[in-house]
C-alpha cells in the first residue's frame, strides 16, 4: 500500500486543475488538513456528515469531494448545521478534507465537462466559453549559442504550449549591449566596459500559474548573471480552459432516443426539458452542475440542445424557439465525478487505496 504524501497529492491535483482557476466565490482546496500523509481516500461529490461517517467506517483518513463543505467562513462550531457537524466529525476522526470544485469545472482536459461528455458519447468536443486572461507572453534575451539550452529549459517547465502543439517559440535576432558595474560578475565582458553580443529574443506562451516555475527554470539555464526578460499578460482565449462543452453525437438521434440516452447514462430519474427545435439531436452543449449562465453561448454556437442543471422557471422562457434545454438535475450531472477522480488517482498512484462513496447525497427526491 502506498502512503501518499501531501506534496504528491497537491502536485497531482494542482496539475489536474490549478487552484487559480477557481471562481471568486469558491472555496476549493484544503477544508480540513490534519496530516501530511494519507493512507486511504474516500471520493465523493459532497462531504456531508454521512460521508464523513462512511470514511470513518472504511478507515479513510482523507476525503476528496467536488463540492466544498464550507463555502463561507464558519462563525461557530456548535454542530447545529450539517456543515458544522461534518467539520467536527472530520476533526474528531482525524480525517482531512480537500475540495476540487470550480477549478475542475474550468479545465476541459480530464475536467467535469469532458467526463460528462464521455458519459454521453460526445465526440469532436471543445470548450463552450473559453477563459481569457490565463496566458502570458514571456520574452527572454539570450546569446545565440545558448538559445537551444534555454528553450529546452522553458519547454521542460511547461512553457511553449499552443493548443495541441508543444515546444512552440519565436526567435528574433538582434544585438544586445551592457556595461558591467563594480559589483557585477559578468559571464561575458569586463567591468566598466560596454559589451555587444549577438542575441536571440526568445518568445513563448506561458500559462499564468506556471510563470514562477518557468522563470526559475530559465534563470538556471541562462548564462548571464542578470537575465533580461519581458512578461506581458494576454487577453487571448485559452483553448482548453473555460466553462461548458460542445460536442457531437456519433450520429443524430431522435429526440426521444436522446432523452433515453441521458436517463440511462447519467442516470437520471426524471428530466425537465423545453420543446425541441429539431426532430433529431446531434450537436450538444453541456455543463455539469448549474450552467444556466451559458445559455447564450449554447444558442450562439447553434447547438441542438443544452444539457445542464438548476434552470429557474423564467430562464426556460429564454430558450423557447432557440434551443432545447434539458435539466436532469445537479446531482445527476456531477455524481460521476467520484468515479472519474478514482480513475485518475489510480492511474497516477496505482498502489494508493481509494474508495468511491456509496452515500447518496442528493437532497432531491423523486416520486
Amino acid at each position: 500500500m502506498h502512503i501518499l504524501q501531501q506534496n504528491e497529492l497537491i502536485g497531482f491535483l494542482d496539475d489536474l486543475a490549478p487552484p487559480s482557476l477557481q471562481e471568486s466565490y469558491d472555496n476549493s482546496g484544503w477544508i480540513v488538513k490534519l496530516s501530511d500523509s494519507f493512507k486511504k481516500a474516500l471520493l465523493g461529490l459532497d462531504c456531508t456528515p454521512e460521508v464523513v461517517q462512511e470514511a470513518q467506517q472504511e478507515g479513510c483518513d482523507l476525503i476528496i469531494s467536488h463540492h466544498p463543505i464550507v463555502f463561507k467562513g464558519l462563525k461557530r462550531l456548535t454542530g447545529q448545521h450539517y456543515t458544522e457537524q461534518a467539520v467536527i466529525m472530520a476533526v474528531q476522526g482525524g480525517i482531512s478534507i480537500y475540495a476540487i470544485h470550480t477549478n475542475l469545472d474550468n479545465v476541459s482536459q480530464k475536467g467535469v465537462n469532458q467526463s460528462l461528455a464521455q458519459r454521453l458519447g460526445l465526440e469532436r468536443g471543445h470548450v463552450l466559453r473559453p477563459l481569457k486572461g490565463q496566458l502570458s507572453k514571456l520574452s527572454i534575451f539570450v546569446p545565440i549559442e545558448n538559445t537551444e539550452t534555454l528553450e529546452a529549459a522553458l519547454f521542460a517547465a511547461g512553457a511553449g504550449q499552443i493548443g495541441n502543439y508543444a515546444d512552440c517559440s519565436f526567435l528574433t535576432q538582434g544585438l544586445g549591449s551592457f556595461k558591467p558595474q563594480n559589483e557585477a560578475q559578468p559571464t561575458i565582458g569586463e567591468l566598466g566596459a560596454r559589451s555587444f553580443v549577438k542575441e536571440n529574443r526568445v518568445e513563448v506562451l506561458v500559462e499564468n500559474w506556471k510563470v514562477n516555475e518557468v522563470l526559475k527554470s530559465a534563470r538556471k539555464a541562462h548564462p548571464y548573471e542578470e537575465m533580461a526578460y519581458d512578461l506581458v499578460l494576454l487577453e487571448n482565449e485559452h483553448p482548453f480552459l473555460g466553462s461548458g462543452w460542445i460536442g457531437f453525437l456519433p450520429k443524430a438521434l431522435p429526440v426521444q432516443e436522446f432523452l433515453d440516452l441521458i436517463k440511462t447514462n447519467l442516470p437520471a430519474h426524471a428530466l425537465k426539458y423545453t420543446a425541441p427545435i429539431k426532430s433529431s439531436i446531434e450537436k450538444v452543449a453541456i455543463c455539469g452542475g448549474a450552467g444556466g449562465f451559458l445559455l447564450p453561448d449554447a444558442i450562439r454556437v447553434k447547438a441542438d440542445v443544452f444539457l445542464t442543471a438548476d434552470f429557474k422557471y423564467h430562464e426556460y422562457f429564454d430558450a423557447i424557439g432557440k434551443i432545447m434545454v434539458v435539466d436532469p438535475g445537479h446531482y445527476e450531472t456531477e455524481h460521476h465525478l467520484a468515479e472519474h477522480m478514482s480513475t485518475l488517482l489510480k492511474e497516477k498512484f496505482p498502489n494508493f487505496a481509494t474508495l468511491i462513496s456509496q452515500v447518496n447525497t442528493n437532497p432531491v427526491n423523486y416520486y
